[in-house]
């Protein structure tokens, strides 16, 4: 009757033993706990004492009618589900139960195949209502985090694009290093749109095993594949009047991307293995910390870039907006839950506006939560962890550029570093990339690298 690891508790308020004795019998089993109380003092206690998610609740008890109960079993508990039961059934006890909080109601005698089907539409339900109170948390605590933070000319001009692609539906796509708040600004734009109340799906397309990325984007029908145990909707159908969000779009395989273009235009999909053609409608965002322009036609579609930059939000990295840094930190540190009133002095803040910052937004949130751990006081100098990791604060001086060179030869050099340090082991070192294994391998294999 119910999957979840902890048993459901199901409390009978009844004078009658030998009934109670009975459904006891019945109901104690499918993970579900059956405790009785046969008084309305007996069941208010075990209200008390016990988290109840059913209680059965006759309308004659030795000390009151029972319909008086349903307040006081709320208060504890007010998920609880009250079945109401009377032997004297009449339009206005069904009136006064269901008045007073009553879920049910069933008329004695009853069958036991009745109760045990009214007992498992009151755990569907609250199998339900919990679904759907973790869903509105959820898009809660997202639109909580969907702020954009900055007054800097640079970071202006990202928070104009933001509020354009929120009055539109039409396709956007970011661009912006790693850390920068491409989510974040994703989620700005949903949170400010017409969809908001819709779900906001996000993908991390380098995340996915190349193999399983199509089946998790469209879905599949039993027999599909081997393990296709039972169909599944697929991300683009849960997606529906909603928003989503397709990260590292660079990732997405080239023989996808055309599928995934036919998507875009014709609001229409077909499951793995299966005839039926659905429609499909949800606004998409595409983002990328690669160039794509530069990658387009050898590793990304021209048409499906241009499909998706109809309109384009760029994200500039930490270094070009330092006179964010403050603000940015004042935010997080009320954003960071474990974190104390504290503050950071002028000469600390200098510091930490002076560091290049390589992983952006990012890193700075992840060195003021460590701050906040490792150092205690009212004020703290998050600058010291970035010495620690080896990390030197950036003054300004002009140092030596280092040749630029093309993305795809930092990127060959950077992998061929990393096997070489990890002994040329591809599972560790597609842990460290953090990148799939068949993405680690198709590199591997295109820049020949033995």
């Amino acid at each position: 009757m119910n999957s979840n690891r902890d048993r459901r508790v199901l409390l009978i308020i009844d004078d009658d033993r030998l009934l109670c004795d009975a459904i006891k019998d019945h109901l104690n089993k499918d993970n579900l706990k059956v405790l009785a109380a046969h008084s309305i003092a007996d069941g208010t206690a075990a209200c008390s004492q016990n988290k109840v998610d059913i209680v059965m609740l006759d309308q004659n008890l030795p000390d009151g009618e029972g319909h008086t109960l349903c307040p006081s079993i709320l208060k504890y508990n007010d998920q609880t589900k009250i079945i109401f039961i009377t032997a004297y059934p009449s339009f206005e006890n069904a009136v006064r139960a269901i008045k007073a909080g009553a879920y049910d109601y069933l008329s004695k005698p009853f069958e036991m195949e009745e109760l045990y089907l009214a007992v498992k539409q009151a755990l569907k339900t609250l199998s339900l209502e919990k679904t759907a109170h973790i869903e509105s948390y959820r898009k809660v605590k997202d639109s909580e985090e969907a702020v954009l933070v900055g007054t800097s000319r640079e970071f202006m001009e990202t928070i104009k694009a933001v509020s354009l692609a929120a009055s539109t539906d039409a396709p956007v796509l970011i661009t912006g290093e790693t850390g920068t708040g491409k989510n974040v600004a994703a989620k700005a734009i949903h949170y400010k749109s017409l969809a908001k109340e819709d779900a906001f799906i996000s993908i991390n397309c380098a995340a996915l095993p190349e193999n399983l990325i199509e089946a998790e984007l469209f879905g599949y029908e039993k027999g599909a594949f081997t393990g296709a145990t039972a169909s599944k909707r697929g991300i683009f159908e849960m997606a529906e009047g909603g928003t989503l969000l397709l990260d590292e779009i660079g990732e997405m395989p080239l023989h996808l991307q055309s599928k995934f273009l036919s998507v875009l235009e014709d609001k229409k999909i077909r499951r793995l293995g299966g005839d039926l053609i659905r429609p499909v409608n949800f606004r998409v965002i595409a983002a990328t910390s690669a160039d794509l322009e530069n990658v387009m036609g050898s590793k990304f579609r021209s048409d499906l870039y241009y499909r998706l930059s109809v309109i384009r939000i760029h994200i500039p990295p930490l270094r070009e907006r330092r006179q964010d840094i403050p603000e940015i930190c004042s935010y997080l540190l009320k954003k960071i839950e474990h974190c104390r009133e504290i503050r950071i002095e002028d000469a600390e803040m200098e510091k930490l506006m002076n560091y290049k910052w390589p992983g952006n937004v990012r890193e700075l949130r992840n060195i003021l939560e460590r701050a906040c751990l490792l150092q205690s006081g009212p004020i703290i100098t998050p600058s010291e962890l970035l010495g620690e990791a080896g990390l030197k604060p950036d003054c300004h001086e002009e140092l030596p550029e280092d040749p630029i060179l093309p993305l795809e030869e930092v990127e060959k050099q950077h992998i061929h570093s990393t096997l070489k340090k990890l002994s040329f082991n591809i599972s560790k070192t597609s842990a460290t990339l953090q990148i799939s294994l068949s993405t680690l391998k198709r590199k591997i294999k295109e820049y020949g690298l033995r």
